[in-house]
């Protein structure tokens, strides 16, 4: 897989947007992670890691004595990364560059692996899982989080950044589509029977970065967006949203996150 295959890689904004995102979710993560046991000194494996993903939540429950791998196919977010934990002095992470599709890893090595909004943009869920299944160690966990965008919304109502929304939705759809519905099922093809389940949304206050959201889909999206819309009419309609988002007192709901888990069979 190149890095063209995946929806959102190798694009300016993706940096950016995968910091925000990490820090926004990571609350979320924490309290997964409360409810599976065996972190320390484990190894866990974060797969589709980008500038930081569940890095630092993953190290703190294997603790000192355990091992993180992070992989993404782009070089430039995993050096993003690096920075990221120098600046933290975590030293448990290994980064290493790797195609999940040709995966270098070895099978049955993790006792732990999560990946995150990477069904979505890739659209290939039954491989991706079946591949993820193979890392995972007999007893050790598997760990996938995507989204459902019925609860994305802003308040008052951004008409132009809505209209965003629904375009994403549409490009996504032909892909992975609302692909948190159908975690649960995925995990039961193989061999998951009983997956836990959880959802999150959170409330962003008026300002709050992660507003921003669909003006930075529609960047990393721009060639699918033009194929819907003239460059004219995605510029007006990035100015209106912009606006939109930038006005006092809009607040919004993220998309629901959902997360989906479970131990593999001893």
């Amino acid at each position: 897989m190149s890095q063209e295959d995946y929806l959102l890689a190798n694009q300016p904004s993706e940096l950016e947007r995968l910091q925000v995102q990490s820090r926004v979710w990571e609350p979320a993560g924490r309290q997964l992670l409360s409810k599976v046991d065996g972190g320390s000194g484990g190894r866990a494996l974060d797969l589709g890691c980008g500038a930081l993903g569940w890095l630092r939540i993953l190290s703190e429950w294997v603790g000192p004595s355990g091992q993180i791998v992070g992989t993404d196919i782009d070089e430039g977010l995993l050096d993003a990364a690096r920075s990221f934990l120098r600046a933290e002095g975590i030293s448990n992470v290994e980064l290493v560059v790797d195609d999940l599709f040709e995966t270098k890893l070895e099978p049955q090595s993790f006792d732990l692996v999560h990946a995150r909004y990477v069904i979505a943009p890739l659209g290939r869920g039954h491989e991706q899982v079946a591949t993820y299944r193979r890392l995972v160690r007999r007893g050790g966990s598997l760990v996938l989080e995507e989204w459902d965008l019925g609860s994305w919304h802003f308040n008052p109502p951004a008409p132009a950044a809505e209209r965003l929304i629904g375009l994403l939705r549409e490009i996504f759809a032909a892909l992975g589509g609302e692909a948190g519905r159908g975690l649960p099922e995925l995990l039961r093809e193989i061999g998951i029977e009983e997956p836990a389940i959880d959802a999150h949304v959170i409330a962003l206050e008026p300002g709050h970065p992660y507003l921003r959201l669909p003006l930075q889909f529609s960047v990393a999206l721009e060639s699918r967006l033009l194929e819907k819309l003239s460059d004219d009419e995605l510029a007006s309609l990035r100015r209106e949203a912009e606006a939109e988002l930038a006005a006092p007192g809009r607040w919004g709901t993220t998309f629901t996150l959902i997360q989906s888990w479970g131990r593999v069979e001893a």
